[in-house]
C-alpha cells in the first residue's frame, strides 16, 4: 500500500460521523486548513494524544481549521472501536470535531494510512503540506517539537510547514483482511 506523497490532492470520501450526519471532503470547503487524523478509541497512543488533539480544534476552530478523525480499524476484531462505542467515546470526551467511520476502510486504503494517530494535513487547494505525528512525544511535559501545530500555523500563513514529514507514532490500524 503506497502512501499519500506530500503535495498531492486530497483524495474524495463519503463517511458516516458518529453524529448522525455524512461527511465528504467537500464538507470541508470553506476551511482554510483540513488536518484528517487516522485514530481510534483503544489505542493507548490516541488516548496519549487525545486531550491535544481536541486543544488544537477548540484553538484554531475561529482560524478556519477542521480537524477530522477517521476510525478503519476493524469492529469484528475490536468491537471497541464499533460505531456504537466511538459514538460514547465522542460524547464522554466532548470532540469538538467529526467523528467518521472508514468502514469498509477504503479511506484509509486509499490515503496509505497504517498508524493511529497518523496526521494528513492539507492546505484550502486540498494539498497534503504535512503528513505523520502530532509532535514528538506521547508524553505533553515533555513535547519538544510541536510538528501538527507548527505546521497549522505556516499553512494560515500561506507558508510551507517547517517540516512536512514526520514518521507516525501509535497502534497499527487493525485491517479486515
Amino acid at each position: 500500500m503506497s502512501r499519500l506523497p506530500i503535495g498531492a490532492s486530497a483524495i474524495p470520501f463519503e463517511l458516516p460521523g458518529v453524529d448522525g450526519r455524512h461527511y465528504r471532503l467537500e464538507t470541508f470547503a470553506d476551511h482554510q486548513v483540513l488536518g484528517l487524523i487516522f485514530s481510534c478509541n483503544h489505542c493507548p497512543y490516541v488516548q496519549a494524544w487525545e486531550e491535544r488533539m481536541i486543544e488544537l480544534q477548540h484553538e484554531y476552530a475561529e482560524h478556519g481549521v477542521a480537524l477530522v478523525l477517521l476510525n478503519a480499524n476493524d469492529p469484528q476484531k475490536y468491537p471497541v472501536d464499533s460505531f456504537e462505542a466511538m459514538q460514547q467515546r465522542a460524547q464522554m470526551f466532548k470532540y469538538p470535531f467529526p467523528y467518521l467511520h472508514d468502514q469498509p476502510q477504503t479511506t484509509a486504503r486509499a490515503y496509505g494510512a497504517e498508524r493511529t494517530p497518523e496526521v494528513f494535513l492539507f492546505n484550502q487547494a486540498r494539498e497534503l503540506v504535512y503528513h505523520g505525528a502530532i509532535d514528538d512525544n506521547r508524553e505533553p511535559e515533555h513535547v519538544q517539537q510541536h510538528y501538527l501545530r507548527n505546521a497549522i500555523e505556516a499553512v494560515l500563513k500561506h507558508q510551507p510547514p517547517p517540516i512536512s514529514e514526520t514518521p507516525a507514532v501509535g497502534c497499527t490500524i487493525k485491517w479486515s483482511v
